[in-house]
């Protein structure tokens, strides 16, 4: 699953003590492993050998160039939702061709810089962004790939916020309208290329069941498109298959593989997958210090030098990351317990990395191992209580490199001025 493992007492990054980057680089700071990143998209690629294929990196749960420049070079595509995360791709060397557009708010700007940088193709989710796409393709004198991202109401069964594939959810189109849009398309809008059709139903999904459902709606979508004249070439499965945080038992990629093959061999396409977390979620941990601890009449706190502007997942979802000490207590006897809240700096109640876990006591001046940190914690992160962002960290063997530095106090307030207009002098 990973390559982060204790070698007697101390905590280790693939050949590397977590110790030693937190000494040299300072903490917080996230650590990734790269034999990690190699391996789950290795996965992937062996789980559909057999079947025409493209697996498209999901830049928002990483965007680190060094992540994605790892992926350039096993051969990935990339699943983007901005123009930035189109720029990332491209400063890392990725190739245009193998890059897939998605997201329900994309702006002119976005979607001329794609057309221009010739990317596979746009997931559309509105009609008004169809006929964008058609627009800005027209005035460019191009065509524009497309896929019809469709709703297939299928429940995910996962934390409502990561939840896409449901009629109530903002994404997609109706399976219904969605048919009525590829036929309008088909007929009017001459700069489209309807190259395939979307079914991306959620995140952190750990049954396979959901994907069969939406992949049983989705076949006779297809079918109803090839009957109207509509040459489908690429079924795009999305991404959504879950890690373990806790005690979750995902599918591995290898029975997620089978099923997705059994259940489209028939449809002569070419699938897309478009992973994140679980390419990167446990390819990373967020090392921090411990400032103080403090013991409450009703729980006890142990507070750390990262908080939810580093890794705000557990604020905003709730969600679970295990915390482990990056040293174990030395002695013969039993280590100290300590059953209460891990907590970062910020003034906010709701700041906190861990509630009600029992850890080992780790002193002031002691460092944790926040783990499953590689996805959805940096690039959710931020600057509140005006503090600087982490450093970043990629280990590889026995050498680890700085792939992205700490900010400084300085670098939070670039692009700020106080015109003298505003104020007396």
């Amino acid at each position: 699953m990973h390559y982060f493992k204790y070698k007697g007492k101390r905590f280790h990054a693939e050949g590397v003590a977590v110790e030693k980057i937190a000494e040299e680089v300072g903490t917080p700071v996230f650590i990734y492993s790269k034999k990690t990143l190699v391996r789950h998209y290795n996965a992937y690629d062996k789980a559909f050998k057999s079947t025409p294929h493209l697996i498209c990196y999901s830049v928002k749960a990483n965007s680190n160039l060094a992540v994605l420049k790892t992926f350039d070079e096993l051969g990935s595509g990339f699943d983007i939702v901005s123009a930035g995360e189109l720029a990332r791709v491209i400063k890392a060397g990725g190739d245009t061709s193998k890059v897939v557009f998605s997201g329900v708010g994309k702006r002119d700007d976005e979607i001329e810089f794609a057309i221009k940088k010739n990317i596979l193709m746009f997931n559309v989710e509105s009609p008004q962004e169809l006929r964008a796409v058609d627009r800005i393709a027209g005035r460019l004198k191009r065509k524009a790939g497309v896929a019809i991202r469709v709703n297939p109401d299928v429940n995910p069964k996962t934390h409502p916020y990561i939840s896409t594939g449901l009629k109530k959810n903002k994404f997609g189109i109706e399976m219904g309208a969605a048919i009525e849009e590829y036929v309008y398309a088909k007929g009017n809008l001459k700069n489209i290329d309807l190259m395939g059709v979307d079914c991306h139903i959620g995140s952190q999904i750990t049954q396979i069941m959901p994907f069969t459902a939406a992949i049983s709606k989705t076949k006779k979508l297809i079918g109803t498109l090839r009957k109207e004249g509509i040459d489908i070439k690429y079924l795009n499965m999305g991404g959504g298959l879950g890690i373990t945080y806790k005690d979750e038992v995902p599918p591995h990629p290898a029975k997620y593989g089978e099923a997705v093959i059994k259940n489209t061999k028939d449809l002569g396409v070419t699938l897309i997958f478009e992973p994140g977390r679980s390419m990167v979620g446990n390819a990373g941990i967020l090392a921090t210090s411990v400032t103080y601890t403090k013991k409450g009449s009703t729980k006890n706190f142990t507070i750390t030098d990262a908080g939810m502007n580093d890794l705000p997942r557990p604020s905003l979802y709730g969600s679970y990351h295990g915390i482990v000490p990056v040293r174990l207590a030395g002695g013969k006897g039993k280590p100290e317990m300590v059953q209460g809240d891990v907590v970062g700096p910020i003034c906010e109640s709701g700041d906190f990395l861990g509630q009600d876990l029992k850890i080992e006591a780790t002193a002031p001046g002691g460092l944790l191992a926040v783990m499953s940190a590689g996805a959805y914690c940096f690039t959710m992160s931020s600057n509140y209580n005006s503090r600087p962002r982490a450093a970043e960290v990629m280990v590889d063997g026995k050498d680890y490199y700085v792939v992205r530095k700490r900010e400084k106090i300085a670098d939070l307030m670039r692009g700020e001025s106080m015109p003298q207009g505003l104020f007396k002098k």
